[in-house]
C-alpha cells in the first residue's frame, strides 16, 4: 500500500507542508505531477514560458531524486482520468496535496475527492501556498474583509501568534517509492520550448532593505523578482515572510495584498468576470479594437505605457508601478473593459496569478473592492517624470522614442480624463435609476 503526494503549485522539496505530511505518514510515497489537459488546452502559445518553467523545474527535481534511486511520476491528461488509472494500478491509502483556492482548482479537487472517496481513498489537503487560508482571517461577524487595511492589520496580528515554521520535507525523500523515472520532453506533452529567460530571484538583504524607497523605479533592479517563483511554489511563502518580517514591512505588505486578493476571489468567485461592485455594470465601455491593438503592441504614443507593454511582450514581466499605469490607461483613457486587459495579462505574465490579476485590474478600473476611485486617472506623462526621471526605463524598451517614427499620443490626456469621469458617472447614475 502507498500514499501519493500530488505536486501542483508547490514545485519544491524544501519546506513543503503537504509533502512533509505525506512523507511522515508511515507509508511509501508516490510523487506525482500531472500536466493538466484542461489547463494546457487553453494556452494560445505552445511555447508558453510558464509551462517551460514548470518542465525545467521538474527536470531539476527529478534529477535530484535520481541520485537516490527515486523519481517523480509525471502524467499528462485530465486529473480525474489519471487517478482512475492509478487507483487500478496501486493500492492507495491517501492522496496528499496542498490546497488550491482558485475556482478551477476547487472544482478540480472536488471531482478528484469524490472519485477517491468512491474508491475508499482518503484525500488530505494543507495550506501551503499562503500563510493563512481564506477562512482564517475574517471580521468579527464571520464575514470576509473587503478592505485591505483592516485585513492587513488582522493578518499581521495573527502572524505574531502563528510565526511560520519550516517543514523539513527534503530530509525525508528516501521515503518515496524506489524506482527512477523520466520526465517527458516538452513535445511529448504538446508544447515547445520558450525563448523567454526568467530573471533570477533576488532575496538579498540590500534589495529588501531598500525596497520601500526603490520599488517604484522601473529602471532600477530594486525588486525581488519572486513573483514567478512564488506562483509555482519553487520557493516557500513562509521563507519569504520570514525575510520580509526581518527586513521590510513594506514588502511584507505586498505579500499580504496577494493573500487579500486570494481570499476575495475565494469568497466572491463571481468577481473573476464580474464587477465586484455591480453599480459599474452600466458603464459604457468604448472597446475600440484599434485602440486595444495599439495598447497591446505598445504604440499608444505614451512612452511609460508603451514601454510597459513592450516589456511584457518581450519578457513576460512588467514592473508593478508600470502595471498600474498601463491598466489605468486602458480602462480610463481608452475606456476599454478591464476584462480585455486582464485576459491579455493572463496570456503573457509569467507570474500570472488569477486572484491578483483580477483584483489589480478591478482596482485600476475602479470597479473592485478597495479600488482606486473611478475619478482617479493616472497621468502617464507625470508618472514617467516622477518614476523614470532620466528616461532609462523608457529608452530601454522604446529606443525610437525621440524619433519621428514613434507615434503621437492616441488620445489627449485631459480630454480622456474628462471623458472617463463623465462615462463612469453616467453609468453609476444609470445603474441606480
Amino acid at each position: 500500500m502507498v500514499n501519493i503526494f500530488w505536486f501542483r503549485r508547490d514545485l519544491r522539496f524544501d519546506d513543503n507542508l503537504g509533502l512533509f505530511k505525506a512523507l511522515s505518514a508511515g507509508l511509501p510515497v508516490l510523487p506525482l505531477f500531472v500536466f493538466d489537459d484542461d489547463i494546457l488546452c487553453k494556452l494560445e502559445n505552445k511555447a508558453d514560458a510558464r509551462v517551460h518553467f514548470i518542465h525545467k523545474q521538474l527536470l531539476n527535481m527529478n534529477a535530484h531524486l535520481q541520485e537516490i534511486g527515486r523519481g517523480i511520476l509525471i502524467e499528462k491528461g485530465k486529473p480525474l482520468d489519471v487517478f482512475n488509472g492509478l487507483a487500478s494500478t496501486f493500492s492507495i491509502k491517501t492522496v496528499f496535496s496542498n490546497a488550491d483556492f482558485e475556482p478551477y482548482g476547487i472544482e478540480r479537487d472536488g471531482r478528484v475527492k469524490q472519485f477517491l472517496k468512491s474508491q475508499n481513498i482518503e484525500f488530505e489537503q494543507f495550506t501551503d501556498h499562503v500563510i493563512f487560508s481564506p477562512d482564517e482571517i475574517l471580521k468579527a461577524d464571520g464575514k470576509p474583509y473587503t478592505i485591505y487595511t483592516p485585513y492587513s492589520k488582522r493578518w499581521r496580528e495573527k502572524l505574531v501568534g502563528n510565526l511560520p515554521e519550516s517543514f523539513p520535507s527534503e530530509q525525508l525523500l528516501r521515503r518515496f517509492i524506489e524506482g527512477a523515472t523520466k520526465v517527458p520532453d516538452l513535445d511529448e506533452i504538446g508544447m515547445t520550448a520558450s525563448e523567454i529567460q526568467l530573471p533570477a530571484i533576488k532575496l538579498d538583504e540590500k534589495v529588501l532593505m531598500t525596497y520601500a524607497a526603490m520599488r517604484d523605479l522601473p529602471a532600477e533592479e530594486a525588486t525581488t523578482r519572486a513573483g514567478v517563483y512564488l506562483r509555482f511554489g519553487t520557493i516557500s511563502i513562509r521563507k519569504l515572510v520570514q525575510y520580509a518580517r526581518q527586513l521590510s514591512s513594506v514588502y511584507l505588505g505586498e505579500l499580504i495584498w496577494r493573500e487579500f486578493f486570494m481570499q476575495i476571489l475565494y469568497h466572491f468567485p463571481q468577481s473573476v468576470s464580474k464587477n465586484f461592485y455591480r453599480k459599474y455594470d452600466a458603464v459604457e465601455w468604448r472597446n475600440d479594437p484599434a485602440d486595444f491593438e495599439a495598447w497591446c503592441k505598445g504604440m499608444t504614443g505614451y512612452p511609460m505605457v508603451d514601454a510597459g507593454m513592450r516589456e511584457l511582450n518581450a519578457s513576460g514581466l512588467m514592473h508593478n508601478r508600470v502595471r498600474m499605469v498601463v491598466a489605468s490607461f486602458l480602462t480610463k483613457h481608452l475606456l476599454i473593459d478591464w476584462r480585455w486587459g486582464e485576459a491579455y495579462f493572463a496570456s503573457k505574465l509569467l507570474d500570472f496569478e488569477l486572484s491578483s490579476n483580477v483584483g489589480n485590474w478591478q482596482w485600476a478600473a475602479g470597479t473592485g473592492c478597495d479600488a482606486a476611485p473611478y475619478f482617479r486617472v493616472f497621468n502617464p506623462s507625470e508618472q514617467a517624470r516622477k518614476f523614470d526621471p532620466q528616461g532609462k526605463y523608457i529608452q530601454k524598451w522604446i529606443p525610437e522614442v525621440n524619433e519621428l517614427s514613434y507615434p503621437l499620443p492616441i488620445v489627449e490626456h485631459a480630454f480622456a480624463r474628462n471623458r472617463a469621469v463623465s462615462t463612469y458617472k453616467k453609468g453609476i447614475e444609470a445603474f441606480g435609476s
